[in-house]
This record gives structure tokens, C-alpha cells and sequence, in this order.
């Protein structure tokens, strides 16, 4: 029954996603402001992060990011399906690529896509399919419908390569070292195996190694891509890339992760509202720091 249900919602929404553009924007405006007022959770972990990232910021100015965040949440669900099911043509239309060059500079190294969790960030990933192959990180879905959904919107062009995230990383370094890029999603908080606590936003952050750890392993190139929401569509825009010294030290590995994080607090504070807040960012803690989730 609750795989029916999600078939139906999901044939609804793409049909949704190829009408009218005002529609589509005016569902994601009410949609997102009543998961704001009754996805109690979700706001309350969207709102400590907040805190805990900008405490000097007013409470009212949180409250419109966080408010802005669920708009923007539920407007690129909703236009996922035309992302997902549209011809190249349009998705060429809807998605624009800016400062290919910092990508195509690299050809010559193997290339990692550095690919933060702004909410344009599918929209970003399919359309780059039409320029090239790669492989990608995919966390499974609980639902079946959901998760061959996904995985088909996802899989559209070049045939890339769909990575588990518990498979190892001799995998990674072999698609590396053939050439292929690969496409990585580094700032969520998957624990504290394989990360390093590193600021932030002034907050201890658990942060996954790997991208720093294949840097210098094979001498990889980072090359951030960020997808923006915009008024037309989306913008996903590749920003000059940067490798990290073959240096096995500690202090190098984290001083390595932190840059990384100031990459990405960077292009947050150009489009607050389009950050991931509702992801529990500081769930793990260093020894002898509270919780902040309640």
C-alpha cells in the first residue's frame, strides 16, 4: 500500500513539474511553509543549526533563512521530475554550467567533483551528465519505488557510475586512476569513522577525510561544482580547483578539511537559504561537548 501511494505521488508530481511554472512555485511556496510550521523536527534541527552557525545573526533573520530553506526544499523536489524526465534539450535550457574551464584546466589529473549539499545539487549532477561520464557517491533509499525513481533520474546520460557509500575505496581510486571523474558529496556527518573534527562556522564538524586522503594519494585535483536556485532554472558553476601536498601528517590532513570547509561556508553565505540545514551537520561530537539536537 505505501509503495502505491508513493507511485501515484510521484506520477503527480511529474506531472506537476511540466505545467505551468507559476504553479509548480506557488505549490512549493505553500508546501514549504507548512512543512516549516508543522515538520516540527525538521525546523527544530534547521534552527540549531542556524544557531550554532551564526549566533550573532538575529533570531528573526534565522527564522527567514530557515523559513526560506523549506521554499527552497520543496521547489527543488518538485522540479527534480522535470530534471529527471525532461529532454536534453530543456535540461540544457533550465540548468546552465558556468566556468567549465576549471574543470576542462585539469584533464591531464584524475578529478574530483567537490559537490556540497546545496539544494540545486541533483539538478547540477544530471546536467553535467550530458558533458561527461563519472561516478558518484548514492546513499540507497528506504523506499523501494523512491529508490529505482531516484536512481533512474539520476542515471540518465553516459552511463556514470552509481557508488555505494559502505563500498570501499580501492573502488574510488580505481575509477580515479582510469581517468574517471568522480562526483563527491563531502559535508554531511556520517560519524566519526574516517573524519576528523574541523571547523565549521567556529563549530567542530565531523568531516569526512576521503576527499583530502585521494588529493594526495594520487595527486587529484578538487574541483568545486555548486548548483544554485535561480529565478529561470539553475546555475551550476565550477570554481578553480586545488590539490592538496602528498603529506601523510595529521595537521595536514586537517588543515586540509578545513579548507574545504571554508570553501563551502563561503558559497553558503552567497545563498544561506539553499544550504542543507536540515541535516543534523553537528550530530557527532567531540568527546566531552553536549549534544545539540535535544
Amino acid at each position: 500500500m505505501t509503495e502505491a501511494i508513493t507511485w501515484l505521488g510521484l506520477w503527480l508530481c511529474r506531472l506537476l513539474a511540466f505545467g505551468p511554472r507559476w504553479l509548480l512555485r506557488a505549490i512549493a511556496a505553500l508546501v514549504g511553509g507548512l512543512a516549516f510550521r508543522f515538520a516540527a523536527r525538521r525546523r527544530a534541527i534547521a534552527m540549531t543549526n542556524l544557531a550554532l552557525c551564526f549566533p550573532d545573526w538575529p533570531q528573526e533573520e534565522r527564522t527567514r533563512i530557515a523559513r526560506e530553506h523549506f521554499y527552497f526544499y520543496a521547489r527543488a523536489f518538485l522540479e527534480r521530475f522535470e530534471i529527471w524526465f525532461g529532454s536534453p534539450k530543456r535540461l540544457r535550457e533550465r540548468v546552465l554550467i558556468e566556468g567549465m574551464e576549471n574543470f576542462l584546466a585539469h584533464q591531464d589529473k584524475p578529478i574530483i567533483i567537490l559537490a556540497p549539499h546545496f539544494l540545486g545539487l541533483d539538478a547540477g549532477g544530471v546536467r553535467f551528465q550530458l558533458e561527461r561520464q563519472f561516478a558518484s557517491m548514492y546513499s540507497h533509499q528506504s523506499n523501494a519505488v523512491l529508490d529505482t525513481w531516484t536512481t533512474q533520474g539520476r542515471t540518465r546520460f553516459n552511463s556514470p557510475v552509481i557508488l555505494s557509500r559502505n563500498q570501499s575505496i580501492t573502488k574510488i581510486v580505481g575509477h580515479l586512476r582510469r581517468g574517471l571523474p568522480i562526483y563527491f558529496l563531502p559535508d554531511m556527518d556520517f560519524g566519526v569513522r574516517d573524519a576528523v573534527f574541523a571547523p565549521f562556522f567556529g563549530q567542530p564538524a565531523a568531516t569526512v577525510t576521503s576527499v583530502v586522503r585521494l588529493s594526495r594519494l594520487l595527486g587529484a585535483v578538487v574541483v568545486p561544482l555548486v548548483t544554485r536556485i535561480t529565478d529561470q532554472g539553475y546555475v551550476a558553476r565550477f570554481y578553480p580547483g586545488w590539490q592538496h601536498p602528498n603529506d601523510d601528517a595529521k595537521e595536514t590532513l586537517i588543515e586540509g578539511v578545513t579548507k574545504m570547509n571554508t570553501f563551502i561556508e563561503q558559497r553558503i553565505l552567497e545563498s544561506p537559504g539553499q544550504y542543507l540545514w536540515t541535516h543534523r551537520r553537528f550530530k557527532s561530537r567531540p568527546p566531552g561537548m553536549p549534544a545539540v539536537y535535544g
